[in-house]
């Protein structure tokens, strides 16, 4: 929507104060997202600002949204952000404009266009849309439609576009990335993809929201061949035991986690592993609880979201019996945690010595010190490397990537110093 305001002469702006029109792009997951969605569209009408609500809240509660929040001009549905412009005629025509599919088909292309800040060198590619899968706890299918994918070539001239802006990190992302290209080729097409995108010169892939069935041997081939894609596995197990992922509608994966897990750290060393879990979820004992604790204690994840169950209106899960309550759920999400952070502490420990590649993205105003990321870290939801200020360090910008030898840990973050050809040859030696 950015892009193609742009592309239409609008000013575009991320500060609500600067802009006469403002546009909120909306979640509807779970209650506390639709809670913070309404808090921002609240507060937006008191300032007396006109409103376009977009994404998933509109695609949920269409007509009723609109009627609920009558400075908002128009709703736009998950499938239906491509009309942006001629949403912004009709609200100019007088219109109060209700733009929202019933159901989405609409997936963006090479061709819409993308607002990118100067220096911005990470950047997502969606590479499907939509999700075939029925999860008793998730509510997604219903916002974004079934998977549509699209073409490898299509992806792959997008990403050729963004290797000529300068981009250093692609984030491939769809609702379920290995599912990919399985709706137009007829089979998971996702081990080509990723072949045909090591001969774009970015030099960072990675691969976000990875279901555990469509890490199949081609794709974990590809892993292994393709230089520039990163050996990170983001893996949303949701659950280890096989009732609690029956119950979740994928007991499928009952009996694929360790397995897996285990195949893929024998064919790649070097994997990092991020997953999540649900804690609380309808009939979850403690049993079922242990056997989760068990689990996260002996596979030792790089990273770990813990997440307690939200009942959500229109999902399987809603109304199923034996809920667990709050109060046992959050005493569980806590208890994972408290396991996983010296996990996550070794896991840091184990970079200290070594010269890693780091992609430079700020400062910390308080510090001073220089903020990037490593490959084991995704930006947002992992950890950074806080390069201190040197005679290396003097010239480094947004953007840059420089190698870092790692000198210390915290229990997400690392530290480091930029080091020069002198140091490399010394370490190499070593």
């Amino acid at each position: 929507m950015m892009g193609l305001l742009d592309e239409g002469g609008f000013g575009v702006t991320s500060n609500p104060d600067d802009a006469s029109l403002v546009v909120v792009n909306t979640c509807s997951f779970i209650q506390e997202a639709r809670e913070e969605s309404v808090k921002a569209l609240v507060a937006l009408a008191e300032q007396n600002k006109e409103i376009i609500i977009a994404g998933c809240l509109a695609q949920h509660f269409q007509t009723e949204l609109l009627d609920s929040i009558p400075e908002a001009k128009a709703i736009i549905g998950t499938g239906d952000y491509q009309h942006i412009l001629d949403v912004l005629q009709r609200i100019d025509n007088g219109e109060r404009v209700n733009k929202v599919s019933k159901i989405p088909t609409f997936v963006g292309d090479e061709y819409l266009a993308r607002y990118r800040k100067k220096g911005q060198s990470v950047a997502y590619l969606k590479v499907a849309e939509g999700c075939d899968y029925n999860c008793a706890f998730c509510i997604i299918p219903k916002l974004r439609g079934k998977q549509r994918s699209r073409t490898i070539e299509s992806i792959v001239s997008e990403a050729q576009q963004l290797e000529k802006q300068g981009v250093k990190e692609l984030i491939l992302i769809s609702q379920i990335t290995t599912n990919y290209g399985l709706d137009i080729y007829g089979r998971p097409a996702l081990g080509e993809l990723l072949r045909e995108l090591g001969n774009v010169m970015i030099p960072w892939i990675r691969v976000h929201y990875s279901y555990p069935t469509g890490l199949t041997e081609d794709v974990i081939k590809a892993f292994k061949e393709v230089p520039n894609l990163l050996p990170y596995l983001d893996l949303p197990l949701q659950h280890s035991h096989p009732d609690v992922l029956k119950a979740m509608n994928r007991p499928w994966q009952a009996d694929l986690n360790t397995s897996l897990l285990d195949k893929i750290r024998l064919e790649l060393p070097e994997a990092v592993f991020r997953t999540s879990f649900i804690v609380g979820f309808p009939g979850e004992t403690d049993d079922h609880f242990d056997h989760l604790v068990s689990f996260v204690q002996r596979q030792e994840f790089d990273h770990i979201g813990v997440f307690t169950f939200s009942a959500e209106e229109g999902t399987k899960a809603a109304s199923l019996s034996n809920p667990v309550p709050f109060s046992v759920a959050q005493a569980r999400k806590d208890k994972i945690i408290s396991i996983q952070q010296p996990i996550a502490a070794k896991k840091n420990q184990k970079s200290i010595g070594r010269i890693l590649d780091v992609l430079i993205e700020g400062k910390d105003k308080e510090t001073g010190e220089i903020l990037g990321r490593c490959s084991r870290f995704a930006p947002e939801v992992d950890g950074s490397v806080r390069i201190g200020l040197g005679e290396n360090s003097k010239e480094l910008k947004k953007g840059m990537m420089v190698p870092v030898n790692i000198t210390g840990s915290y229990l997400y973050d690392l530290t480091g110093e930029v080091v020069g050809a002198k140091d490399m040859v010394l370490s190499i030696r070593k």
